[in-house]
């Protein structure tokens, strides 16, 4: 019998009908802006969709233009739930949606376990919406891949970076960080601090970036170091806050797109 990992913020972060789910993902992608950059790695963000959907479809219409080389996706995301140290694998064989199961590369788990850059910990995943709501993302955006899920806890940006280094040269696998940017910040506020925030993203300025101003610091510092060091460029593709998309404008969330190729 396999061991999948149930979604656990269906219905409340996105839709839990398969149909509904679909057409609203595939509607954030036709609105989303083409692009002729063809990203190894995005950044997108992990809010509810009605309040950043649309601003992680335009990283996820770039990825797109690689579904039929991706045949692996690590995705990294921060845990908001569970403290610990390092980063979560799973046992789980799949990771369940409303569009469907997907497989994940337990293989590649093992590998990361053996070589000591990760640890299995099922805990870390039950309950996080950091991975779960790209995946329907990944689901309508690309074709049959096979999931790497990392939720990083308190690790240091060179942990995440030998995680994405021992897959880097593969030029099946691609790379999904996770993360929203700064929180509950007036509107104005929080347009000059992501502003900021973005500027240090593409510009590889890793000093600028903490938990303040993205809550999926530590793997955006990863990859960020990883990018830099492979000389790949980066771009915004897309950023906004809840004031923007859905919310009031006392207290925003900011949402950012980038690329990296």
């Amino acid at each position: 019998m396999s061991n999948i990992r149930q979604c656990a913020v269906a219905g409340m972060f996105y839709p839990a009908n398969a149909a509904e789910l679909s057409a609203a993902v595939d509607s954030y992608l036709a609105n989303s802006d083409s692009t002729d950059i063809h990203p190894k790695a995005i950044i997108a963000p992990h809010a509810g969709y009605v309040y950043s959907g649309q601003v992680a479809a335009h990283a996820y219409k770039a990825l797109a233009l690689k579904k039929d080389k991706i045949k692996r996706i690590v995705l990294l995301g921060p845990s908001h739930r569970v403290p610990f140290h390092g980063c979560a694998l799973s046992n789980a064989n799949f990771f369940e949606t409303p569009l469907g199961d997907i497989p994940v590369d337990q293989d590649a788990n093992a590998k990361l376990i053996k070589s000591g850059l990760a640890k299995n910990m099922d805990a870390a995943h039950a309950l996080e919406h950091s991975l779960e709501v790209h995946l329907p993302f990944l689901q309508r955006a690309l074709n049959d891949f096979r999931l790497v899920p990392i939720v990083v806890g308190d690790a240091n940006a060179e942990e995440v970076s030998n995680i994405i280094e021992f897959f880097w040269n593969d030029e099946e696998t691609y790379f999904v960080i996770s993360s929203d940017l700064s929180h509950f910040h007036s509107y104005a506020e929080a347009k000059q601090l992501d502003a900021t925030t973005s500027q240090a993203i593409v510009d590889f300025n890793i000093d600028q970036i903490s938990s303040e101003q993205a809550c999926g610091c530590r793997p955006v510092i990863g990859l960020l170091n990883s990018a830099k060091k492979h000389h790949l460029s980066a771009c915004i593709l897309d950023l906004k806050n809840s004031g923007d998309t859905g919310g009031d404008k006392d207290r925003v969330v900011g949402y950012g797109a980038y690329a990296f190729y």
